[in-house]
């Protein structure tokens, strides 16, 4: 039997990771070419002369004098720790199979708990802007999925205390494959948080397949080609066709979340959705995975602690 390519391809070794990356000057050098491919350009006046002061590793505009540096505007801006234990962290997160803790990344990088969690959280977000910009096209399947949820309380099923609702999308392509998933947290499933769910995940012409869920008419409201497929529950409700992938890669992230974390935050939970799909959706070049995730983060807006305990979920 053959190997799939995809799910055995080697990707990027440790030791290969650290001959590119190794170093605070390799790490710097990769963070100007991403951020300026075609050279420095000014962020006040848009001239491309400059000169560095080495003393403060920052870059000066021969024109206005605007001084800055290669983290500043980023999702590194103000980081007081090395971009070479920053990209040693991006490389865990990335190329893990499943997810890596913030305890696992504090123990393995040598930070404290805190600056490891904080550290995750802005290499989600910029796995959640990235993918939240790209909707989903070709055929999609959809389906409504909950996590966690107080038991033994009286209340079962939909209705079960501390229950957080989301969507999940697979798109397919022409023979079927799964392509690109899409998780995404909503307050309810309700006709109107579906239709806003399309509105931003969805390209115009998608065709879209659900089941009965009556909140997935919205979908056909907002100009998506919609069908919709009544399984009645059950055992026997997961083995249709349509349906296969959309209920294969529910039940992968929910074990994959199960068997990393003892806990996961509601506030935060849109987040952990997000690396999921960032790493699945990537999944083909596991060796393009830094320099694409690099390009992203270096055209990602800062996201200090005081952003990340006052921001909520959104589409």
């Amino acid at each position: 039997m053959s190997k799939n390519k995809i799910q055995f391809q080697p990707g990027q070794s440790l030791s290969e990771f650290l001959a590119t990356y190794g170093t605070e000057q390799q790490c710097r050098q990769a963070l100007f070419q991403w951020r300026w491919p075609k050279g420095f350009i000014c962020p006040e006046c848009g001239h491309t002369a400059y000169c560095e002061l080495k003393c403060r590793t920052l870059f000066q505009c021969n024109h206005c004098h605007c001084q800055t540096s290669v983290t500043a505007g980023t999702i590194f801006a103000s980081t007081k720790l090395p971009m070479n234990t920053w990209f040693l962290g991006i490389y865990l997160v990335t190329q893990s199979k499943v997810s890596v803790s913030a305890l696992s990344l504090s123990r393995t990088l040598g930070v404290s708990s805190n600056t490891a969690l904080l550290m995750k959280h802005k290499l989600q977000q910029v796995m959640k802007l990235r993918d939240d910009s790209k909707p989903l096209s070709h055929f999609t399947q959809i389906d409504d999925s909950y996590w966690g949820g107080k038991k033994h309380d009286g209340n079962r099923g939909r209705g079960a205390t501390g229950k957080i609702p989301f969507i999940a999308a697979v798109s397919t392509n022409d023979q079927g494959h799964p392509i690109s998933i899409r998780f995404t947290r909503v307050p309810s499933f309700s006709l109107h948080a579906i239709k806003e769910w399309a509105a931003h995940h969805l390209e115009p012409g998608c065709q879209v397949v659900s089941d009965g869920l009556a909140c997935f008419n919205a979908i056909g409201q907002s100009g998506r080609e919609h069908t919709v497929i009544v399984t009645g529950g059950g055992p026997q409700s997961v083995k249709i066709p349509e349906f296969k992938w959309i209920n294969t890669i529910i039940g992968n992230i929910k074990n994959s979340l199960r068997g990393t974390f003892h806990a996961i935050s509601e506030k935060h939970f849109h987040r952990y959705l997000a690396e999921f799909c960032y790493r699945f959706n990537r999944r083909f070049d596991l060796r393009q995975m830094i320099p694409r995730f690099g390009y992203v983060a270096v055209r990602t807006a800062p996201f200090p602690s005081r952003v990340l305990k006052m921001a909520e979920f959104h589409w």
